[in-house]
């Protein structure tokens, strides 16, 4: 756990991963924290993932696109002499409440302690459910345009393209963002083959988890949401029955 302090401490602020939703992901390090905490602050679809931890706590819940609001919220009850847990899914450092938390800390000038408590993060957990695919170099790249131009995003992802990583997208489609993943798609292709394998997880470790095997000409076929996570294999990613792996190179220096 990453610990911040800008002085003398008053209150402690847990900024927690709980994982992809199943309670056998979530680590200790994140338990132990909520069940010190007198107040636990998060997202409503997060917070309904795990009611047991609630139980006795003030619990300050919000809806998406409330994150700045939530971070405020978390930093000013932990600067009142409270221990404070604020709650992301997967891991808070990707993509998640860390690094706001930090640059709202640092604006404010906020003197309370902060320690980042990792989670299991969708790629790790949604790789797990495919088998092997991340064994050699890969990246992560959200779709999602709210924080960052679409132009840097398809830049990014043609430069992974290009340079065969195995490439984990987050946030690949919504209701209104449709275009992202077919845009994706085109970029992959002009560097992979059609046959080249992708996997798609949705509601990793979930009761309504799905896992589906495809490939790069046929992945739109499918159900692609914002709870799932599509990992496309490098070009020596291979399917193996129900499974991915991505060979790290052992079978060429040792004998197997």
């Amino acid at each position: 756990m990453e610990k911040y302090n800008n002085g003398s401490s008053t209150g402690t602020l847990y900024v927690i991963g709980t994982g992809p939703g199943s309670k056998g992901c979530m680590t200790f390090a994140a338990a132990t924290a909520m069940k010190d905490s007198d107040v636990i602050i998060g997202y409503k679809t997060y917070l309904d993932l795990i009611p047991e931890f609630l139980e006795g706590k003030e619990v300050i819940s919000s809806q998406m696109m409330k994150e700045v609001d939530r971070g405020r919220e978390a930093l000013k009850i932990a600067e009142e002499g409270k221990t404070v847990s604020l709650v992301s899914g997967g891991d808070p450092g990707i993509y998640a409440m860390a690094g706001l938390v930090l640059e709202l800390a640092q604006k404010e000038d906020c003197r309370c302690r902060i320690e980042i408590i990792p989670g299991l993060a969708a790629i790790n957990s949604c790789a797990a459910r495919l088998g092997a695919p991340l064994m050699h170099d890969f990246a992560a790249v959200s779709l999602s345009d709210l924080l960052t131009p679409l132009e840097l995003i398809y830049k990014r992802l043609d430069a992974v393209a290009g340079a065969d990583f195995v490439v984990a997208l987050y946030n690949p489609r919504s209701k209104k963002r449709t275009e992202q993943i077919v845009k994706a798609r085109e970029i992959f292709l002009k560097y992979r083959s059609p046959d080249n394998v992708v996997g798609i997880v949705t509601n990793a470790t979930r009761d309504n988890e799905t896992i589906i095997l495809t490939t790069l000409d046929k992945m739109l076929e499918e159900d692609i949401g914002m709870q799932s996570t599509v990992i496309i294999g490098n070009s020596q990613t291979y399917r193996w029955g129900d499974l991915l792996v991505t060979p790290r190179g052992y079978s060429e220096k040792y004998k197997m």
